[in-house]
């Protein structure tokens, strides 16, 4: 029985990760669960599953969670110490560290600390402090599976392998809501029809990223930090069908791929059983069905994010936390429709131009970096003025605000 504690209970990874504990209830037990600020999830969620103890990140949501656990023999917890409680509780064996954002790196860098064994779903941890939680994860020979279902493509494709043997990974990408949209449609993209991802179901913020394409080049530098990948020999290939997750080609010529449908519950159930493979709720692709799958090179003059990230892993330093922290600005302001689709890309561009790279040592040096990328954007946005009616198909005119 895996004994399991769930950072981010109430987000996308988080529900279907309790999917996975209902098709396997006599192998998976929750002890611990957090959320951001939906306590009322959390409280339904403690009363059906029975940890040993809950927390919510948003300390004003601690009474109302505590009232309605009253009785309950459950532990409520809130803030940022009930988080780093939940991550380092003495019953979990895993942690699944599914907190979106850099919200998730001090409770993650306190379940390494505690020798937690890891599923990590928290991409921006290593995105931005890759170099503060590898060392620790290797120093303590700890296990760290990945749930992104990319990078567990990538591990269940180099199990049993020659590591050096490996000579490229080929990341997939569906391409996102438009990803055959043209430079004129793009700049008259609205958020509604950035968030109709073609295949997968996930959070706002997440799906807006798949949109721009700088999730992918997030998960190249997870890629580059999970497998200890130069950035060389790692590739992006677009494939809308997402039936293959991702691929190694090895110095033989051979190519391995790990295919399924896209659902979120395979990588996890597979991260959290460390590469068993129980039967589930999950059917195999029907390729006949399928009929074809369908490769090709981004886009860089469309999507020039993925490079933009790309660019910041090879920089190293706090070039990933900063863009990181500034990306998530621009995302939020598209989402409110302050700015134009295409501005995100373009405004990660520039600032990417102006910020010069600082060594990490310390968490706080990336909380600073990703402080200093936010700032960056805001400046960015306030001080201009973004015509979104405008009839011009190519990247949108920048005029200062009147």
């Amino acid at each position: 029985m895996l004994r399991l504690s769930i950072l981010g209970a109430s987000g996308s990874i988080g529900r279907q990760a309790l999917q996975v504990v209902d098709q396997l209830p006599t192998r998976i037990q929750v002890v611990a669960m957090t959320a951001g600020n939906d306590w009322r999830f959390l409280a339904t969620a403690a009363l059906r599953y029975r940890p040993l103890l809950v927390a919510v990140a948003e300390e004003s949501c601690y009474v109302p969670l505590r009232e309605a656990l009253a009785g309950s023999g459950i532990a409520v917890a809130a803030g940022a110490e009930g988080l780093v409680a939940a991550a380092t509780l003495a019953e979990a064996d895993m942690v699944l560290a599914a907190i979106s954002g850099l919200a998730g790196l001090p409770p993650l860098l306190a379940a390494i600390a505690a020798e937690k064994a890891i599923a990590l779903a928290n991409k921006e941890s290593l995105v931005a402090a890759g170099s503060l939680v590898m060392p620790q994860i290797r120093a303590r020979g700890l296990t760290l599976n990945p749930v992104d279902s990319e990078h567990a493509a990538l591990w269940q494709c180099l199990r049993g392998e020659c590591r050096q043997e490996a000579a490229r990974l080929i990341l997939t990408a569906s391409g996102g809501a438009f990803r055959d949209k043209s430079a004129a449609e793009l700049a008259q993209a609205t958020p509604e029809q950035a968030l109709r991802h073609p295949n997968w179901r996930m959070g706002a913020k997440i799906t807006i990223d798949c949109a721009t394409m700088v999730n992918k080049g997030l998960e190249v530098i997870e890629a580059h930090w999970l497998f200890d990948m130069p950035y060389a020999q790692i590739d992006v290939l677009v494939h809308p069908e997402s039936i293959v997750h991702s691929l190694v080609v090895f110095r033989d010529g051979s190519v391995k791929a790990q295919l399924g449908l896209p659902d979120m519950r395979l990588p996890i159930q597979y991260a959290l059983l460390g590469g068993e493979r129980p039967a589930g709720g999950v059917a195999a692709p029907d390729l006949a069905a399928v009929g074809a799958l369908h490769f090709r090179q981004p886009d860089d003059l469309r999507f020039p994010a993925l490079h933009l990230f790309r660019r910041a892993g090879e920089t190293g330093g706090d070039a990933p936390a900063y863009l990181n922290g500034a990306n998530e600005v621009l995302v939020a302001a598209f989402l409110q429709e302050k700015i134009a689709f295409p501005v995100i890309a373009e405004a990660l561009g520039e600032l990417s131009a102006l910020h010069r790279a600082a060594p990490v040592v310390t968490a706080e040096d990336v909380f600073a970096a990703d402080a200093a990328g936010r700032q960056a954007a805001r400046e960015f946005i306030g001080g201009k003025h973004f015509d979104c009616n405008r009839s011009d198909p190519g990247i949108l005119s920048i005029d200062p605000e009147p």
